[in-house]
């Protein structure tokens, strides 16, 4: 069953967590975030707008589809004044245009329609002023096909249940295609690099274990059923368990743009 991020159910699968180094330090090797307006589209939780704050941007936007994730993210960044969040779509939020200096989307476009992908990046032009940087961070089918390990268990998943390859393969984008789209739309400069995140650190097995009963920030896991994912928790088990501490790692793709200095779209 595909998850539901409309549900208050799941209110909280996209919070609880903070932004790892090792996504900092990329960040800011491509960016520099000191004093700009940032938009973070497919927000959630808002855990990475909290984290763009952290790195100094003078403002983050939060935008996502779901009232519920709105909601989740206001709650969880309301200590933080340069943090807003908006509900609306990643197609067109209505949002002014040239608002942002950076617009950031993880783990957004893999839940687009293929066939929505141009209109999203047309949006992201609409969105970003002259010289603007857009920067995307998802996995294509590759990233997904990473063996698996004691730190990258998520491969387990696929080892485990290899149905769910075909679920990721109908979903994930082609590196080919979003860079297609990014220059179609009119951005320059597009170049892809890999990012081995890690995800979270756990102190405890039985930290991780609740962690993937809930289904926590991992929408391929609703495609399982309970049962199901009873038996792929004990799986991962056997494979992580003796760590002192159990770190989870990914691997994503991170694509950058930047909007055309001598054109402004959407005047």
């Amino acid at each position: 069953m595909t998850i539901d991020f409309h549900a208050e159910k799941n209110e909280l699968s996209y919070t609880g967590r903070i932004a790892d180094n090792s996504w900092t330090e990329t960040i800011l090797s491509l960016v520099n975030p000191v004093g700009k307006n940032v938009l973070d589209i497919g927000a959630g939780g808002g855990i990475y707008s909290k984290a763009w704050a952290q790195l100094g941007a003078a403002t983050v936007t939060g935008v996502d589809f779901s009232q519920v994730m709105v909601q989740a993210a206001k709650e969880h960044c309301a200590d933080d004044p340069a943090l807003s969040f908006v509900q609306g779509d990643a197609r067109a939020t209505g949002l002014p245009s040239h608002c942002a200096d950076i617009v950031f989307a993880r783990a957004l476009i893999h839940h687009l329609p293929e066939q929505d992908l141009q209109a999203f990046f047309s949006e992201v032009i609409r969105l970003l002023v002259p010289g603007g940087i857009c920067l995307i961070q998802d996995r294509t089918i590759e990233d997904v096909k990473k063996p698996a390990s004691p730190t990258h268990f998520r491969g387990y998943f696929f080892t485990r249940f290899p149905r769910l390859l075909t679920v990721e393969l109908a979903r994930r984008p082609e590196d080919g295609a979003v860079q297609a789209a990014m220059k179609l739309a009119g951005l320059e400069q597009v170049d892809k690099s890999a990012l081995w995140e890690t995800r979270r650190e756990y102190e405890t097995w039985s930290d991780l274990e609740e962690d993937l009963l809930t289904r926590k920030g991992r929408s391929i896991l609703h495609e399982l059923t309970d049962d199901e994912l009873a038996d792929l928790v004990h799986t991962i088990r056997d494979h992580v368990t003796g760590q002192e501490k159990i770190k989870e790692q990914d691997c994503w793709s991170i694509w950058i743009g930047r909007a055309t200095c001598g054109t402004i779209k959407g005047k």
